[in-house]
Formats: C-alpha cells, sequence, structure tokens
C-alpha cells in the first residue's frame, strides 16, 4: 500500500499570488500539486514570512475548495531576509529538526519550486544530508495554460545508491583515486591495497591530522604528497604543499622555521618571517620524523593544530593558518611518549588516523610491478627503452625476493638498483652479468654495520631471559661475564663465529677446535641456548 503523501515547501509570494477571480486561470505550482487526479496529498506543511500571512491563509483555503483530503499546516518562520543564507538555512534546519517525522509511514516531498533561490539551495541540503527525509519534488507548468491544468511534476531522489550509473561513476572515480596515490603501480600485496583504500576515503572526507608511520625510504613523503595533490584536484585546497624534515631543525632556528619570527626577534633576525605553517596555509604541512621536534616546538605546534592560530618568535600578537597535518616518522612515538621524550598530548591530537607503511621486504610480491614502473619512469627521462634478459629478470627477481635482501632503504635502494642496470645496460638490455654485479653492490651495501639495529640487537635484559629469581642469584663478577659474553653473540652471525671471537686467545693453544661447543656448554649452564638468543 502506498504510503501517504506530505508535502514541505515555501510558499511562492508571486508564483502563488493572486486575490481574485483570475488567480484560478493562472498556474500555482503550490495549489498545482493538489490537482492531480491520480496523486492525492495527505498533508501539506507550507511554510511562510509572517508578513504573507494572509497569501498562505487564501491558498490553503483555494487548497481546500480543490482537494479537501489535503490537510494544510501553515508554518511561519521567522526570516528577515529571505536571500540571506545563513538566517534561512538556520531557521529551516531548526524546523526540520524539530519535526516528528516518520519515514515508515509516510513518503515526503520537498518541494523546491517555491521560495527564494535560496531557500531552493537550502531545501535541497537539508534532503541531501537526510535531515529532511524527503525526495525533491520540481513542478512545472503546463505548455498550454488552461485553467485547472494542473501542469507536471518530476521526484528526485538524493539517495544515489539508487542509480546505478552514478554510483558505478563514483566506483569508477574511487578506483582512479586510488591508483593515483599507488602511482599507478598494480599493488599485490592485500595489506597495502587496504590502507590504501582506507587512505582515499580519508583523504577526500577529512581535514584531520593523518600520522604515517614507516621505515626511511617506505614512501612517507610521497604519499602525503599525492594525498594532497588529490585533495587540490576535488577543490578541496587552495594552498601549497609544504614540506620539512624536523630532523634538520636545531637550535633557536627551529622555531623560527616553523611559526616564523618578527623582525628583531633575535640575534640575526634582519626582516620578518613568514614561517613554514603560515606558508601552509589553506594547503598541507608535511613534518616528516615528526619525533624529532623539540618540547617547545612541540607545544607550540599543537596549539596551531587545535586553534589555527600562533604566536610567532618574538611576537606578542597572533597570527592564523588554516593547515592540514600529515605527520611521517620511522620511530614508535608510544615508546617516546612513555620515555617523556614526545607529548602526550600531542601524539593523541595526531593519532587519529595513523597508517603504517610497510617496507619492501614486506611486500615482495610488488617488487616486480614497481620495477617495471622505474624502468617505465626510466625510459620517460631518458628516451632510451631498458628491458631485462628473462634470465636477468629471473635472478634479479629471485635475489629481490629472498631472505638475503632486507631492502633496508626500501623504495631507495630499489630505485637507485634499477637506475643503474638500465644505464650500464648495453642495447637497452639487462642482462645477467650486469644483475650478478649488482647484486654483489647489494651486498656490500648492506653489509656495512647499522648502528641503530646494533643497538636494539646487543641490548641484554637477563631478568628477561633468566627470570628475575635466578638473574638475582647471580654474583656481580657472574652477571657482567654473562652480559659481556651475550652481547657478542648477538653481535655474530652464528655459534661458531660467536664462539671464534670469545676464544680468540685459547683457541690457538688447542688441538681440536671447536669453539661453538665451548659456547653452548657456557649457555646451557645458564639455561640458555643460541635459538633462544636469536629468537
Amino acid at each position: 500500500m502506498m504510503k501517504p503523501i506530505v508535502v514541505i515547501g515555501f510558499l511562492g509570494t508571486q508564483l502563488d499570488s493572486g486575490k481574485g477571480s483570475g488567480r484560478w486561470e493562472k498556474w500555482r505550482p503550490t495549489l498545482s500539486l493538489t490537482q492531480h487526479p491520480h496523486m492525492a496529498v495527505a498533508r501539506m506543511e507550507l511554510l511562510y514570512t509572517p508578513r504573507h500571512q494572509a497569501l498562505a491563509e487564501l491558498l490553503k483555503a483555494d487548497i481546500a475548495g480543490v482537494s479537501p483530503e489535503t490537510a494544510v499546516n501553515l508554518v511561519p518562520l521567522a526570516i528577515e531576509d529571505p536571500w540571506d543564507f545563513g538566517e534561512v538555512y538556520t531557521r529551516l534546519y531548526d524546523w526540520a529538526r524539530a519535526y516528528p517525522f516518520d519515514a515508515g509511514r509516510e513518503q515526503y516531498w520537498a518541494h523546491i519550486t517555491t521560495g527564494t533561490h535560496v531557500a531552493q539551495i537550502c531545501m535541497f541540503l537539508l534532503a541531501e544530508s537526510r535531515i529532511l527525509p524527503a525526495v525533491l519534488a520540481q513542478t512545472s507548468p503546463p505548455r498550454r495554460q488552461r485553467e485547472g491544468d494542473p501542469g507536471s511534476y518530476a521526484l528526485i531522489d538524493l539517495d544515489l545508491s539508487r542509480y546505478d550509473a552514478i554510483a558505478q561513476r563514483h566506483a569508477a572515480e574511487q578506483r582512479d583515486a586510488v591508483a593515483f596515490l599507488k602511482r599507478g603501480i598494480a599493488t599485490r600485496n592485500a595489506r597495502f591495497n587496504a590502507l590504501i583504500d582506507e587512505v582515499e576515503r580519508v583523504a577526500v572526507r577529512s581535514r584531520a591530522p593523518i600520522l604515517l608511520v614507516g621505515p626511511t625510504g617506505a614512501g612517507k613523503s610521497f604519499l602525503a604528497r599525492r594525498m594532497f595533490e588529490l585533495k587540490k584536484a576535488r577543490h578541496q585546497m587552495s594552498g601549497a604543499f609544504v614540506e620539512v624534515n624536523c630532523a634538520t631543525l636545531r637550535g633557536d632556528g627551529a622555531a623560527s622555521s616553523l611559526f616564523g619570527h618578527r623582525k628583531g626577534a633575535f640575534t640575526g633576525a634582519a626582516s620578518e618571517r613568514a614561517g613554514l605553517l603560515r606558508s601552509a596555509d589553506q594547503g598541507v604541512l608535511f613534518l616528516d620524523e615528526i619525533g624529532e621536534l623539540g618540547a617547545d616546538e612541540q607545544a607550540m605546534l599543537l596549539m596551531a593544530i587545535e586553534e589555527k592560530r600562533f604566536y610567532p618568535v618574538g611576537a606578542d600578537r597572533e597570527v592564523t593558518s588554516d593547515f592540514q597535518l600529515i605527520a611521517g616518522t620511522n620511530r614508535d612515538l608510544r615508546e617516546a611518549v612513555a620515555a617523556g621524550r614526545f607529548r602526550e598530548d600531542l601524539f593523541a591530537r595526531i593519532n587519529l588516523w595513523t597508517y603504517e607503511l610497510p617496507g619492501l621486504a614486506q611486500r615482495p610480491e610488488d617488487l616486480e610491478p614497481n620495477i617495471e614502473h622505474l624502468l617505465a619512469q626510466h625510459a620517460h627521462e631518458t628516451r632510451r627503452g631498458v628491458r631485462f634478459n628473462a634470465e636477468a629478470r629471473t635472478a634479479y627477481l629471485r635475489f629481490a625476493q629472498g631472505p638475503d635482501a632486507p631492502w633496508r632503504g626500501n623504495f631507495r635502494d630499489l630505485s637507485a638498483s634499477i637506475t643503474r642496470l638500465a644505464t650500464l645496460a648495453e642495447g637497452g638490455r639487462i642482462t645477467e652479468p650486469l644483475v650478478q654485479a649488482e647484486i654483489a653492490r647489494l651486498r656490500w651495501l648492506w653489509a656495512r654495520e647499522d648502528p641503530s639495529a646494533r643497538a636494539a640487537t646487543t641490548e641484554v635484559d637477563l631478568d628477561a631471559l633468566l627470570g628475575a629469581e635466578q638473574a638475582a642469584a647471580l654474583d656481580l663478577f657472574d652477571r657482567l661475564q654473562l652480559e659481556a659474553v651475550l652481547r657478542v653473540c648477538r653481535q655474530s652471525r652464528t655459534l661458531s663465529d660467536a664462539g671464534r671471537k670469545l676464544f680468540q686467545a685459547s683457541r690457538a693453544a688447542r688441538s681440536v677446535v671447536n669453539d661453538a661447543d665451548r659456547l653452548r656448554k657456557y649457555l646451557a649452564k645458564h639455561q640458555l641456548s643460541w635459538d633462544r638468543l636469536v629468537a
């Protein structure tokens, strides 16, 4: 059974007007909705300004004459200026919020033929946001005016899911946006695909801070710039993309670089400086390695994010800048917060949307499409096409996707590697000898000691390894000796390698050398094993 129709619309002070009998000879849009023989309006909510009370009552009486079954409620709205968008929207919004809609029992039509253009726009916006749970109704006069001819009407449902063609275009647009964020590379990693899908939705729907976490070279800066370019293409931003690595901001100049300074604020401040935050107004500010910011800069940044205003160095008057912050870090900021190196309130503010970009070693299936992309990019830049021989391609991918390729520099390492191969390729062909030479170069590159990795792997926690009770029972002499042995073990590739380092003097006097067995027995005395140490 069809639900009763309820029409919501503004009184047309011109189109619905007329006092004498001649009014019946003209087409009046609000009245026409009640004159269609095969469509009955159960109720009409007629919105009007108080100074048009008489016209509203006359129209109500005329509707009663042609459609007695239609109940007309006169709804006065205290609108002084019908062309003031803020006033009209506020009055209509307040009325709609208070109205007892019952979409389960009634269907609602928002009539947009009458009222000022501002009123029609407000009606559209409220229907689009579902504050008015209505379809739009548009009425039109008959081609030839005849008394009693209601003309025609059309209904527009703003629920886009009902329109297959529109839904398909939206889906295609989203796919294009996702491909844009991935720079057109057909990513095969499921985790990374899911991450980029969500990043696309957030990028076009939100201006809240975004935190990108990942190792150096994972593409944080690139992704931040692509997000900005996507928003720019959607006309959501008019400002610039401003990027700075916070590790380069040191001492007194850090605050000046970010927040600007006034002339004479400090020695050497010969002129006023706007600062990076003001340069990013109406755009995106990308702060890479945000964990390197000093405590004072962190406090000033928090205020700038929350209130869009801040004090330049040496200034006594605030300035404003409305920017979106995208932050990057290769550290775990949770640990920095726990250690007191990073403000907890700032972390909470930038942690609304956090995305961890996996390193290249965690995306081995993406090496092949990225290699193809880099070769195509090289060909575009140099106007020289380069391809792998079949054997060379197989050898390179076997190494690149294997356990011996940590890709410590991530895409920077891969880009440099492909550039070297493409540059050295004779006749546009990358051969297997070239690949083997490049693999040797990469092995040498990654064999260099990584101080940060060493610090992480050589740290010894006897309480965790032995248990607090057993560790406490050790004499200081035994404790120090054991800690030293364990540090050497964690710096070594194998048990034998660690044994050679620890017994480098006594092994020369032995006829049978078995350093690994000696070390294994020493560890077993403390209920430890090599596998447990390197796990």
